[in-house]
């Protein structure tokens, strides 16, 4: 399931790619604050699988149902209030991040109407929660392809004007791309609602996921800024480096969320391991998941060494564009291995919880590895090898750190709180018992 939505982005990439390089760039930068907006939140889901999974490993399923419903109502609370700001904030937000202004403007355009999406794509996430946590995996992947696949139909025609639809070019990409979530988005919410909890808002249980969230945003800011830095460092250098690397750092993204997958499992079956008490065995698991996980990577980094020859003339026909792909091409996949650790270690502490240690440690490696190079390939021109080197620091810091918390096993805490006795969560678990 992780992997079909980074799957329909390259098949997006590739029907806008053919407009040409400017295109492409307006698509990465609009893309790019899209997901900053989107993703940042994404305590809603890997949050709420923490809880669930514990409150489900304890035996405790309406309540684990319950914190999908509030986080249900937090994210459409949420989403509402980023349309207005983005749509304020357009113009000023695509132009700091784009490097000239025809790239600008694409963005913009595309942005404005991608992002009235958001509310019923926090929704989605808050959805993809709850489910994992109970270990409901099927009908999420359900909701998930019907989305996309209602997406990959319309770009074409709609970018390209097809079967007699209007030739919208860019804007077509934007209006696929929120016609797909918001389908999605529904059937989440629908299926939640239709679960035998009550639907009314515990504001005590909302407060506490937004405690576990709050460390997991400050984490999440720390990838954005990087991710915002590289794009934005890369459109100084023009519209065929912002594609190129567009395309690379797609890639990048399947071959993130295909690892993560593993990561997920190791999430839940994690978290459900420790509310039912189970140390040893979580233990056990984190192991196995790394090594499997790892053997995965590898894998992957096979078959995109071998398919480089192929794999970019996928996305654009464009010489300069493809020039700049083979620049950061292998920095893609030299780094993959060691994503293969992180990832997996990463699940591993979401569902423990540890979550404090989760955001100090990014953080920390994104300032000390990632950044420094991205703003020096600005200063010394480097391009895409600064840019991709500084993701590659960024990685192998980040595997040394969760390696040494995973042999640690500070993070093996039982019961079906994710928080220490008397904490904020643990009197919100309470209230949500009491109601």
């Amino acid at each position: 399931m992780l992997a079909a939505e980074p799957l329909y982005l390259l098949f997006d990439i590739a029907v806008v790619g053919r407009l040409g390089a400017l295109p492409l760039a307006g698509l990465a930068v609009g893309g790019l604050i899209l997901s900053l907006v989107s993703t940042q939140l994404t305590f809603l889901s890997y949050g709420t699988t923490a809880r669930a999974a514990r409150l489900h490993g304890a035996g405790r399923e309406r309540d684990a149902v319950g914190e999908g419903v509030q986080a249900t109502w937090l994210a459409a609370a949420i989403g509402l209030a980023l349309v207005v700001i983005v749509q304020v904030i357009a113009g000023p937000l695509t132009s700091a991040v784009a490097g000239t202004p025809d790239i600008a403007a694409a963005a913009e355009s595309w942005l404005r109407i991608a992002v009235l999406g958001v509310p019923l794509i926090l929704v989605a996430l808050a959805g993809n929660g709850w489910m994992r946590g109970v270990q409901n995996t099927v009908r999420p992947l359900r909701f998930v392809l019907v989305g996309l696949g209602i997406s990959a139909v319309l770009c074409p025609i709609l970018v390209h004007g097809l079967l007699g639809a209007p030739r919208l070019e860019l804007e077509g990409s934007a209006v696929a791309n929120l016609v797909g979530q918001s389908v999605s988005g529904v059937l989440f919410a629908w299926a939640l609602f239709r679960e035998p909890v009550s639907a009314r808002p515990h504001f005590a249980i909302m407060r506490a996921q937004m405690l576990m969230g709050r460390d997991l945003i400050l984490r999440s800011l720390a990838f954005q800024a990087c991710f915002v830095s590289a794009a934005a460092v890369a459109s100084r250098f023009g519209a065929a480096v912002v594609g190129a690397h567009q395309v690379v750092l797609q890639l990048w993204n399947l071959v993130s969320l295909l690892l993560d997958s593993l990561a997920i499992a190791a999430q839940t079956l994690i978290g459900a391991a420790l509310g039912g008490g189970f140390a040893a065995a979580a233990k056990k698991m984190t192991w196995r998941i790394t090594a499997w996980s790892t053997v995965f990577a590898v894998v992957l980094a096979i078959f995109f060494a071998a398919g480089h020859p192929v794999i970019p003339g996928l996305f654009t026909s464009d010489a300069e564009v493809l020039g700049q792909m083979s620049i950061a091409w292998w920095f893609f996949v030299a780094i993959m291995p060691v994503a293969g650790i992180v990832f997996a270690l990463d699940g591993v502490l979401l569902g423990a919880g540890d979550v404090v240690f989760l955001r100090n440690a990014t953080m920390l490696c994104a300032v000390l590895g990632f950044l420094p190079a991205i703003w020096l390939s600005l200063a010394y021109d480097w391009g895409l090898a600064g840019i991709w080197a500084g993701l590659t620091v960024f990685v192998v810091l980040r595997m040394v750190a969760v390696s040494w918390r995973a042999f640690s096993g500070k993070w093996a805490v039982t019961g079906p709180a994710t928080a220490k006795r008397g904490s904020s969560t643990e009197e919100a678990e309470g209230s949500w018992q009491q109601s």
